[in-house]
Formats: structure tokens, C-alpha cells, sequence
């Protein structure tokens, strides 16, 4: 365990804001969690994984534990699929490129996702028709308030769009020390290439038959074009949820917005991208001060050199108001703001 005070944010968050975080905890070991848990269970407590969905708009009173616990373990090897344990404080794209270069599938579509393994269940990461609900198979937490290890199965978790029970209903109760994914081997997987532009740039390549390492690689190159990187321009990935709207609402927009993308989710529901809308008010590649959204993506909010987290805020704020105006839809915040 490491404990730095009056650190600061730079280098811990994707988006380049710099403020004071007060008490930083990097936890190494499990053991280390019984050592803080009286101290954080009385003050409250942010957890860090990768710092690519956080905004901070101030300084940071509360201890800051960082989960960079590591570790890969083979659980199970059946016929069919492994049963994988990972540490929470493994990076999510390391992970994904071991697991592709294993011949493990399951987990290609979501190549290029910043973050650690911790966070991967919290928010239900995904991308491009694949969540990470669709692999896990368990998840193991420490509970604070009695100082002991759960391990809850996928049906127990909750997951939802971009949600789970660790970030709704048991949030500040559970901290995340392991995932465990259940993963397909060669000769059983089930490829996803439906969703997006992952079918048109395989046709690009001339790839009929595309391999697991074909998907993450069509994936990666497809979030590379779209997407800047951090340390150039700083951003947080997406910084809004795909919303998703009554058929009702979407078939009376439809006949205003006929070119208005959507996606089922039900027989009730439809999810339309929050990009488009955002693109469509005119937002994309706007500079608003120091901050703006990306060129090539209106999803994507960005740091363009010495914005602070109110900045940034504000705008999504002006965002928001935007497209509920227009289209009577509102947007909710993917990113956590401190």
C-alpha cells in the first residue's frame, strides 16, 4: 500500500484536469483493505480505477483508493469456454489482447476501452453489441462494513445499460478486487460483427471468415479513427449515454428526423445515439474556451489544454439542454463527476 497526500490529479485522470486530491491510497495487496477500511468507512471514499470515466470539478477532500491489485488465474479449461479470474487493478485492454492472443473470445468487441478490470462490471462497459455482461461470470468484492469477500454471480449483479448494482443500489458498500469472465475457445465462438461499422471495414479488408484477432483488430482501428487519444487531447471516452426512448416517442420523432439512426432494445424501446443527436444541435467539433467536443466525434467531450472540470460541466450541461429542446430526449451523463 502507498499513501501520498496533496497529490496531484494530473496523470490520474484521462482528461487532464488538475486539482488536489488530499489522501491517495493505492492499494497492492487484498490485506491492504483490512488496514484502511475503519478509516475510510468513517470519511467516505472515491475509488480510482483507470481515471478514463471520471470528471473532477474540484478538489478532492475525500481519500482516493486506487485498486491496482494484479493478477491472471485459470480457474477452469473446459472443452468449450475457460473460466478466467483477473485482478481488479489489470488494464481492461491488456486484457483483451492476452485473451485474443490465447484464442479466448468473448471480449474482442470490447478492444480499446480505457480503464482497469475493477471498473469493467461497475458500469457495464461496452461497445459495438457486446457488454461485459454478456461474459462475466462472477464478481468478487469486499464489503466494508463487516470486512469480508462476496462473490456475486451475473444474475446477482444487476447489470443494466452502462449500470449495476455496484454503482446503484450497493454503491460505497462493495469494492471490486476480482472479475471472473467465462470465455470461448477456438472451434466455439460466436462472433459479433453486426453492430456498427465492424462489417463494412471487415468487407474493406476483403475478410469473409474473420477470426476473433480480426474483430479486435477492425474494432481498435475503428475506435482510433473516431476517438482521440488521451494523451494528446485530454477526454474521457463517450461523456453520454446512448439514451433510450419509448417507440412511441421515437415513431413521432421519425416523421420529423427520418434519418434519425436507432437501435431495439425491446418492444418498447428503442436506443438512438447519443452522438447523432448531440452532431445534429450543431455541437460537433465545437471549441467552447478551453474545452469543446471531439472533430470527429460529438460524443466525446475534450480538454484542449487548461480547462477545469466546471468548464467542462458546464458544457455538458449546455449540451444537454440543447437536445432536450430539440428533441425532446434527455441526456444522461456516462461519465462520474467528482
Amino acid at each position: 500500500m502507498i499513501i501520498s497526500n496533496d497529490l496531484s490529479s494530473i496523470g490520474y485522470n484521462t482528461f487532464g484536469i488538475d486539482v488536489t486530491i488530499d489522501t491517495f491510497i493505492e492499494l497492492t495487496d487484498k490485506s491492504d483493505l483490512r488496514v484502511i477500511r475503519k478509516n475510510i468507512l468513517e470519511s467516505g471514499y472515491y475509488i480510482l480505477g483507470g481515471g478514463s470515466n471520471i470528471l473532477l470539478s474540484q478538489n478532492i477532500s475525500k481519500p482516493v483508493i486506487q485498486v491496482n491489485i494484479k493478477g491472471i488465474e485459470l480457474l477452469k479449461d473446459a472443452e468449450e469456454y475457460v473460466l478466467v479470474k483477473l485482478a481488479a487493478g489489470e488494464s481492461w485492454h491488456e486484457i483483451v489482447l492476452w485473451a485474443v492472443a490465447q484464442g479466448y473470445g468473448g471480449i474482442e468487441n470490447l478492444s480499446l476501452i480505457p480503464g482497469k478490470c475493477g471498473a469493467a462490471p461497475m458500469q457495464n462497459i461496452g461497445a459495438y453489441g457486446v457488454e461485459i455482461k454478456d461474459v462475466i461470470h462472477a464478481v468478487v468484492a469486499y464489503k466494508l462494513a463487516d470486512g469480508n469477500e462476496y462473490t456475486f454471480h451475473r444474475e446477482e449483479c444487476g447489470f443494466g445499460y452502462r449500470t449495476s448494482n455496484f454503482k446503484t443500489k450497493w454503491k460505497d458498500d462493495f469494492i471490486i478486487t476480482d472479475i471472473v469472465l467465462k470465455l470461448s475457445k477456438p472451434g466455439f465462438h460466436i462472433l459479433n460483427t453486426s453492430y456498427g461499422a465492424i462489417e463494412a471495414e471487415l468487407q474493406k479488408r476483403a475478410i469473409s471468415q474473420p477470426t476473433i484477432e480480426d474483430v479486435s483488430k477492425v474494432v481498435i482501428s475503428i475506435r482510433q479513427a473516431k476517438l482521440p487519444y488521451p494523451d494528446k487531447i485530454g477526454n474521457a471516452g463517450s461523456f453520454f449515454k446512448n439514451p433510450i426512448i419509448s417507440i412511441e416517442l421515437y415513431e413521432n420523432l421519425i416523421s420529423s428526423y427520418p434519418d434519425m439512426p436507432s437501435y431495439p432494445v425491446d418492444d418498447v424501446s428503442i436506443k438512438v445515439p447519443a452522438g447523432w443527436l448531440i452532431d445534429q444541435c450543431g455541437w460537433k467539433g465545437r471549441i467552447v474556451g478551453q474545452t469543446g467536443t471531439y472533430k470527429n466525434q460529438a460524443l466525446v467531450l475534450v480538454n484542449h489544454g487548461k480547462a477545469t472540470g466546471a468548464e467542462v460541466f458546464n458544457l455538458s450541461e449546455q449540451i444537454k439542454a440543447s437536445v432536450l429542446a430539440k428533441y425532446q430526449i434527455g441526456l444522461e451523463r456516462e461519465v462520474n463527476v467528482w
